[in-house]
Parts: structure tokens; sequence; C-alpha cells
């Protein structure tokens, strides 16, 4: 009897001294968890705190989800880092290089239509492959950027606020946002269906981009001009405006070159920007130019695809004549047509 006395009273101990321990924490009561679904598939309840536990949910419990794939395709402007240091040994330049961020484009003369004898609107493509137009497509970064001129389109649509139109024509009026420029570099919008990774049974909903449509970066190699040539009566010269800028993206479906304009960029409205970008000179940096600069001074090189002149039917030239030859004299005759007229104003 003794020893069964002293038994009981060592297990009395010992559950006071458990209870007592328990009592310095307080322990919640265990409530029960439903699995949430995210656009990942995340089934896991996040716990509510570091006691609770959660039980990941049955196969029976998953639902299919869809998923859209934002992710940005095309290359340019993706490697866009500044440099740390002073990349130039002038002492007076620095990171920012204000001089060329201060640019401004001379204002135009004035025009009167009244004093207009002679105007007509011609279409001219640069190809930037012809070795007078390479500096198209100089591939480099420095700290404005990817160097290409198509890129320096997309910068001025991004952060200068310059505005994109439509190619459902040339006259600009079907005005476009930035996510849909860039959404006609990725391609064609299409659905894929992928099991999902807990249920192999269900299958999930996958927006994607179809990037067979999609341009490459080094297909945009032609550029589309709109101009208006204009002599002016009262200081008896030729004058050419440029009225709007295209990008042509050259798309390969199948054995077959597909071109397809991208958008219209009002020119006078691109003319601030295209002022601060400087043009890549292959033979001396420290001359260099800016790109509106080179489109005002005409350093480039471009054929006729089209123009106001003998067109009743207002179509392209190679939908006029389908040998490829015959565009090219044609746009020639055009060019010869407009400098004659000039000529012919004088006397001697």
């Amino acid at each position: 009897m003794k020893i069964t006395m002293k038994t009981s009273c060592i297990v009395l101990a010992s559950l006071a001294i458990t209870f007592s321990a328990n009592a310095q924490f307080s322990y919640g009561a265990k409530k029960k968890t439903t699995p949430t679904k995210s656009a990942q598939d995340t089934v896991i309840a996040k716990p509510v705190n570091s006691n609770q536990v959660v039980a990941a949910p049955t196969a029976s419990e998953i639902k299919p989800t869809k998923t859209i794939d934002t992710t940005v395709v095309g290359g340019f402007n993706a490697n866009n880092k500044r440099s740390l240091r002073n990349g130039y040994a002038f002492f007076s330049e620095t990171n920012s290089r204000k001089g060329v961020k201060e640019r401004l484009p001379l204002p135009y003369e004035n025009l009167r239509e009244e004093d207009a004898l002679f105007s007509e609107f011609v279409w001219e493509e640069i190809d930037a492959r012809e070795k007078l137009n390479r500096t198209f497509m100089y591939q480099a970064y420095d700290d404005n950027g990817d160097q290409r001129f198509f890129a320096v389109l997309l910068r001025a649509i991004e952060k200068d606020g310059v505005v994109p139109f439509s190619t459902v024509d040339d006259r600009f009026t079907t005005p476009l946002s930035i996510d849909e420029v860039n959404a006609s570099l990725k391609g064609s919008l299409d659905t894929q269906l992928v099991q999902n990774v807990l249920d192999p049974n269900v299958y999930d909903t996958s927006i994607i981009y179809n990037t067979n449509l999609a341009p490459i970066p080094d297909s945009i190699y032609t550029f589309r001009l709109k101009e208006q040539w204009i002599f002016d009566s009262k200081t008896s010269r030729m004058y050419s405006r440029i009225i709007g800028i295209a990008p042509i993206a050259s798309i390969q479906i199948g054995k077959k070159v597909v071109k397809r304009p991208l958008f219209w960029i009002y020119y006078p409205e691109l003319r601030a920007s295209l002022a601060k970008s400087e043009v890549y000179n292959p033979r001396n940096i420290s001359s260099r130019i800016t790109w509106e600069e080179l489109f005002e001074s005409r350093y480039f090189n471009g054929y006729v695809v089209k123009s106001t002149l003998d067109n009743y039917n207002d179509k392209l030239l190679n939908a006029l004549y389908k040998d490829p030859l015959k565009r090219l004299q044609e746009g020639e005759k055009i060019k010869q047509k407009i400098f004659d007229f000039e000529q012919d104003r004088w006397v001697y």
C-alpha cells in the first residue's frame, strides 16, 4: 500500500509540471482551411500563424485555370543599361551628356499654299541593306539605349509621348497605344492546353503569343516615307517635307517573304526626339549628326513606291508593274519629273 501511494504521488507531480509548462503558451483552436487557387495553380494556402498546419487539396478539388503569357518579345531596347562611369575621355562630358539631350530642331520655313506652283505627294522606301543606309541598322548600345533606328522610334513612342497611328491608311486617322504596338511585335494570340501539375487529368488553358508571325529585330530594315514636294514661287526653289514614317517588317511565311507596315508616325511630332539621337558615323565619332539632320539633309537613298503623278487608281507601283526592274525605272522617272519642273522654272 505504501508503494502504491508513492507511485500515485509521483504521477500527480509529473502531471502538474506538464500543465504548468503548457500554460506558458496560448494555443488557439485549429481552424479548417480550404485550398486557394491562383493563376499559377498554387493550391497550398498560406498558414495563419506558425502553429497552423494546412493540408494540400486532393486531386478531385483541382479545377482547370486560364493563364496569360505576357513575355516581351522583340529584342529592341532589351539591354538598356547605363554606364556607371564616364565613357568618354573628354573632361567636359558627363554621364548625362546634356548637350545632346537639350538639342532642338530648327523651325520650318513658312510655306504658303498660295505661293506653291507645284505640289505632289511621293512615297519612298529606305532599304537599310544598302551601303549608304547602313546607319539605320547600327547594332550597338550606349547610354541612350539601342542604336537601331527602329529602337529610336520605339523610345520616342514610349518616353516622349509620340503617337503612333494604324496602317489602315496613311492619313493618321487611327491612333494606337504603346501596348498595341508591343503586341504587334509579339505575333498573334493563340491558345494551348497544358496538363496541370497536380492532376494530369486536368488541362489548363494558356493564352500565348504565336511568334511564328512575329517580326524578328533584324527583319525591320525598311522604312517608308510619305513626302510632299513643293515648289515655292516666293523663294524659287523646291522643298521636300516629310509627312510620316512607317517601319516595315519582313516576315518569312513558308518560302515567301511578306512585307507588313507596323505603324505610322507623324514626322513633325517626331523631329524633337530625332534631334536628341545621334547617327553612327563610321569615319569619325566626333562628327556625328542627329537623325533629324539626316532626314532634313536627305543623307539617305530611297526608291519611289508610289506617287500622285498620273496615278488615277491610287495604287503602289508594285500593283501596277509586276517586274521589279520596271518599278525602279518608273520610280526614277517620277524623280526626274520633279527635278525637271524645278529646272524648267529657271531662265538663262
